[in-house]
């Protein structure tokens, strides 16, 4: 183990052309490519739909300013150094790890990385489907005169070719996209997607803002009650913080090793942990508002409040104006859909630039492999609610529920735990700071480093190891 910060080592061979290799593998094109693309990848049903639930659970503003402290203090320093070990290697992120630590066990990590990704993409993959249907069934009208939600949502749900069909729709989507490539797929959909995400999140907090009672759902977003911050509180931010921003599964990596070396990583971090944590907040003043619109909505609905309560909601609020409740639930449920869909996109491509790379694969059959593969899981997954929902072959848990705790209880935190410790410990002090300043091209003040190699070192292992916990133990 090196770290000493004076050694001198020089940037590592890029993997030969047709595995990996710079020109066989494409780079990003613009740097506003890379923040939305990357961006895209943080962004996802996590930030619209978990974090609503978890503000709503842990009281509001004061839930927010933790959160706000996790991403800045945790975030952008993992990000960060995801992001050193993507654009190093500029390989995928099995064979990162084995080009950063030869003959040593940390590629694990990476396969681990590329495991968690596959899992997550096929449960994620039927929930984006019930997205998609509820996208189209807000287009046709057909959503708006539904009574009972919770009916029509478990009838859906749990049947056996509707939900498989509308996972599989949202697979080959996220299949056209990576087929065509990092800038022609990748970046051209990410500068194409992010902003009218954006725009319609902007729309919709605008239009529950008017909505009458809206001012109580402001105000339990912006006036901290400190009286609540408690151990759980802060928990569940910090868990939020990570989870939301993909950290430790290698998506952010793969990303990286596709920019280019005068790419700024920590203010790139600092970009992506911002849109990130905008949208998540935007989200806040999109159902909070309306939820405290309805008398008989607590905002500890859970998650069912995407499926079950606000359809009940914008049919309960727009009956006067049918034609604002068609709009807003249709801007609704399509930003669910973009959301969804970003961050498809970045983890189908982390196992696809693993057989490109390491097998000198097409990027179209490597694509495909990873297609078929989540295919058939994500069928497991949404069968696992219908037809299959009495086999539980794992300690009692069906596929869905097995795929998401493998992931996050064990996965995600672990590979996070390790990620902080390779960063921080395993490699040379001078070849994180070479990264950190683009080759010494940057100029940044020490205290910036000292504070970076403390939060990466220390606080980011102890930090994902009480997430770790308390998942494992909640």
């Amino acid at each position: 183990m090196n770290n000493d910060p004076n050694t001198k080592v020089s940037a590592p061979t890029l993997p030969r052309e047709g595995r990996g290799g710079q020109s066989a593998r494409g780079n990003f094109a613009t740097r506003l490519g890379i923040v939305l693309a990357t961006a895209g990848s943080a962004v996802g049903l996590g930030n619209i739909w978990r974090f609503p639930v978890e503000t709503g659970e842990h009281g509001g503003a004061a839930f927010i300013l933790i959160y706000l402290l996790c991403v800045i203090f945790l975030g952008v320093p993992m990000m960060t150094a995801e992001f050193i070990i993507g654009r190093r290697a500029h390989t995928d992120i099995a064979s990162a790890y084995q080009q950063l630590a030869p003959r040593q066990p940390w590629f694990l990590t990476g396969y681990a990385g590329m495991l968690c990704v596959t899992l997550i993409l096929s449960y994620y993959s039927v929930v984006a489907g019930w997205v998609l249907k509820y996208a189209v069934d807000a287009a046709s009208g057909s959503l708006a005169g539904v009574s009972d939600t919770a009916s029509y949502f478990t009838a859906f749900s749990t049947s056996t070719w509707s939900p498989l069909l509308f996972a599989l729709a949202f697979l080959l989507l996220t299949h056209v996209i990576i087929v065509r490539g990092v800038q022609n797929g990748i970046e051209r959909f990410s500068k194409l997607l992010m902003p009218i995400l954006l725009l319609i999140m902007l729309l919709l907090a605008v239009g529950s803002m008017t909505m009458p009672g809206a001012a109580a759902g402001v105000e339990f977003l912006l006036k901290p009650d400190f009286s609540k911050i408690d151990s759980s509180v802060v928990l569940s931010a910090l868990g939020q913080a990570f989870f939301s921003l993909s950290i430790a599964i290698g998506c952010l990596s793969t990303y990286a090793s596709y920019f280019k070396p005068d790419v700024p990583l920590m203010k790139t971090a600092a970009n992506v942990v911002g849109i990130d944590t905008a949208v998540a907040i935007l989200s806040g003043f999109i159902i909070f508002p309306a939820v405290f619109s309805v008398q008989d909505v607590s905002p500890d609905a859970g998650p069912g409040l995407v499926f079950v309560t606000l359809p009940q909601i914008f049919n309960s609020l727009f009956s006067g104006i049918p034609a604002l409740g068609y709009v807003f639930s249709l801007l609704f449920y399509i930003l669910l859909v973009l959301a969804a869909l970003t961050s498809t996109i970045s983890m189908h491509e982390e196992v696809t630039a693993f057989f490109v790379d390491r097998y000198s694969t097409s990027r179209r059959r490597a694509a495909t492999y990873m297609t078929l593969t989540t295919i058939v899981l994500a069928a497991l997954c949404s069968l696992s609610f219908g037809p299959l929902s009495d086999f539980r072959p794992f300690f009692g848990r069906g596929f869905f529920d097995a795929f998401n705790d493998v992931t996050a209880l064990w996965i995600m935190p672990l590979s996070g735990i390790v990620l902080s410790i390779f960063v921080g410990w395993r490699l040379p002090k001078s070849l994180v700071i070479e990264e950190l300043t683009n080759h010494h091209t940057l100029r940044y003040p020490d205290w910036l480093f000292h504070g970076f190699f403390f939060l990466i070192r220390w606080v980011a292992p102890i930090a994902i190891s009480f997430i770790f916990l308390n998942e494992l133990l909640s």
